[in-house]
């Protein structure tokens, strides 16, 4: 468990009506406070007035037409080491928050699926999910790019072996063409509410290895999106939006789409800390918008 806070801070209440967020995350005390999105998310809320309360997919349960959730009260400061304080469980309907966030990390899998199911009853009991369950469900991070085959590089999904000889004959890798704009890096660009963040964090590969991913050892950097970019993000995002993804992160090598990131998308921290563009603010604001009904 955390330290006690070394430090004290004060929450800057906004013009908007405080409301109560519930999130659905990790264990608290797994959450890398210096790089979490969900956490950058806690903050911006909080330091808008809001009141916070996590819980994990363990935590929720329906009975009676009523989906609850032991949900816990949560407190969030500046200290990375000792980042949260948390009151005890409290027996809550979704329905009774404003929103609730779903932001518990992959793996998808079997329970990750039940626990939409049981998200997607509580909205028909009046909660306010993001992401939207279905929404989550019907776009898988790997197959979404098949909607949008404007902006993807050559690319098969099959379980025919035969199909893949050929596809590798004729491009050299399985499933998807080889972008050698990768070693430019691979562009996370984040979506709110429809709108591009107007940074991308590219995930430039180290010597000798082609993923950009963060955990293979790639480095972070921010940049201004692009003209392509604009053209993805501003394509997908209003549809994306449309269908309950508050927050979307896309994914691209070069000029080309290679994934659509809807169950936990990062990157908040590294764009803000180097870009001076406030990831977590704008979440707040479009999430205050939403529930609004704006």
């Amino acid at each position: 468990m955390p330290r006690p806070f070394a430090v004290a801070w004060a929450s800057v209440f906004c013009a908007s009506t405080a409301v109560e967020i519930a999130f659905v995350v990790d264990p608290l005390d797994s959450l890398k406070a210096y790089k979490d999105s969900s956490i950058a998310m806690m903050r911006a809320a909080q330091a808008r007035g809001h009141t916070l309360f996590a819980f994990e997919q363990a935590d929720i349960y329906w009975t009676q037409g009523e989906t609850h959730a032991h949900a816990r009260p949560l407190t969030v400061g500046p200290d990375n080491d000792a980042w949260f304080r948390a009151g005890d469980p409290t027996l809550r309907r979704l329905s009774s928050f404003a929103a609730v966030l779903m932001r518990k990390d992959p793996p998808f899998d079997m329970e990750y699926v039940y626990t939409t199911y049981l998200l997607e009853a509580a909205e028909r009991e009046g909660a306010r999910i993001y992401n939207q369950p279905r929404a989550v469900r019907d776009n898988n991070e790997k197959l979404a790019i098949t909607r949008f085959g404007e902006f993807t590089a050559p690319t098969l999904v099959t379980r025919d072996a035969a199909l893949i000889n050929e596809f590798i004959d004729a491009h050299g890798v399985m499933a998807q063409r080889f972008i050698p704009e990768i070693a430019a890096g691979d562009k996370r660009i984040l979506v709110i509410a429809g709108e591009a963040v107007p940074y991308a964090l590219a995930r430039i590969p180290k010597p000798g290895e082609t993923r950009g991913n963060l955990a293979a050892g790639g480095r972070g950097v921010a940049q201004p999106l692009t003209a392509r970019d604009k053209v993805i993000a501003n394509t997908l995002g209003p549809k994306l939006w449309a269908e309950g993804l508050l927050v979307v992160g896309l994914d691209v090598i070069g000029d080309y789409l290679t994934e659509v990131n809807v169950t936990s998308p990062t990157c908040f921290v590294e764009i803000s800390e180097q870009s001076g563009f406030d990831v977590g603010a704008r979440f707040a604001e479009a999430l205050e918008r939403a529930v609004a009904g704006r």
